[in-house]
Parts: structure tokens; C-alpha cells; sequence
């Protein structure tokens, strides 16, 4: 199986890209995971706890468990992908199946923060796209899907998601085989990567 890894910031089209990538390509060939299934699960935590953690942090993935699922993917094994819910920042008791496919393009801020998640992709790619772009992206995405209200994107804005951009996924860039402005209707970018992984399902 070959691993494709798109990380960015907070709302640079990452999920965007991937999906427009796949667009064309039957499900048992090329499929979709995002990092964001494998926030820890904080059950012994108050919501008002959960509500303070710094999600834009390594420590809030299972990244152990993620590099679990991709090695027994890559290896034929049926992984059970955890399920999160963003609304009240808990990894619900439902899981999705997800079976090995010849392609997998994974998504997510900080992917290639560890070594050993890192070394797995293929692949790597980083979206370079201006913040205040992605702040406006993150407030609409925010409040229209996650219930979220304008004051509290804000400020976990300010407080976690820019300094985690400058401390974790902006050096992440170094480690990037293709960068890729503009988002995820970038039409390069889309056409550059249908072709590669028309390439590699033909070497697969």
C-alpha cells in the first residue's frame, strides 16, 4: 500500500485536496483517513477540562495508535478507525472498518511531528497557504459544522491553533517532498497528483 501524508495548517484545504485527488479513482483503489479520528479519547476529563486542552498539540493525538492502524493496513489487516466528536471532544463508542486499499491519502496538522508516523508516508506533501486565509476558512467551518460560537474560535485561535502552526506544523515544510499553495482547489496541484497516484495504482 503506498501512504500519501498532506499536512497544513488549521483550514488550508488539506481535506480539500484529498478529496479532489480521489475524485475519479474507485473506493478500493484510493481512500481517504484524517489525523483528526486520532485525538486522544478524554473520558476522564470534565467537559470544561476537554474544552481547555491544546488540540493544535502532539501530546492531543494517539499517534501511537494511528501508526498502528497504517502498518496493519499496509500490511492486508482491517483496521477499526475510532470515531471523534469535536462537539464534546470524545472519541465515540462507534468505530468505521477501514480495509487495505492500493492508495491511502491521509490529512491532518501534525502528521509528520513523529519519527515514527512520518517515516510511514510515501509520499509527503505540505499546503502553503496564508493564516488569516485559514482563520476565515476555520471560523465558517467552525460555527456552520462544529456548533462552534465566534468567540470561543478565537480565542482557541490566539491561545493554541497560531503558536501550534509556528511550533509544530509550520516546521513540518522541511520534511515535505511537494508544497502545495493556494488550497485545495489548487488545479495543478489536483492534476499533478491524480497522475502520480495513476502511476503508482499501475505499480501497485
Amino acid at each position: 500500500m503506498v501512504i500519501i501524508g498532506i499536512v497544513g495548517a488549521s483550514a488550508s484545504g488539506k481535506s480539500v485536496l484529498a478529496k479532489n485527488v480521489i475524485e475519479g479513482f474507485s473506493s478500493n483503489q484510493v481512500v481517504m483517513m484524517s489525523e483528526d479520528s486520532y485525538y486522544k479519547d478524554q473520558r476522564n476529563l470534565s467537559k470544561v477540562q476537554r474544552n481547555l486542552t491544546n488540540y493544535d498539540h502532539p501530546e492531543a493525538m494517539d499517534h501511537q495508535l494511528m501508526t498502528q492502524h497504517l502498518t496493519q493496513l499496509a500490511s492486508g489487516q482491517t483496521i477499526q478507525q475510532p470515531v471523534y466528536s469535536f462537539h464534546e471532544h470524545l472519541r465515540e463508542s462507534s468505530t468505521v472498518e477501514m480495509k487495505p486499499c492500493k492508495v491511502l491519502i491521509v490529512e491532518g496538522i501534525l502528521l509528520f511531528t513523529q519519527a515514527p508516523l512520518r517515516d510511514l508516508f510515501d509520499l509527503r506533501i505540505f499546503m502553503d497557504v496564508p493564516l488569516d486565509i485559514c482563520l476565515i476558512r476555520r471560523l465558517e467551518r467552525d460555527v456552520n459544522e462544529r456548533g462552534r460560537d465566534l468567540q470561543s474560535v478565537l480565542g482557541q485561535y490566539q491561545a493554541t491553533v497560531r503558536p501550534g502552526f509556528f511550533n509544530h506544523v509550520s516546521p513540518s515544510r522541511e520534511y515535505a517532498d511537494l508544497i502545495v499553495p493556494e488550497g485545495g482547489e489548487n488545479p495543478a496541484a489536483i492534476e499533478l497528483l491524480q497522475a502520480r497516484v495513476a502511476q503508482m495504482l499501475t505499480q501497485a
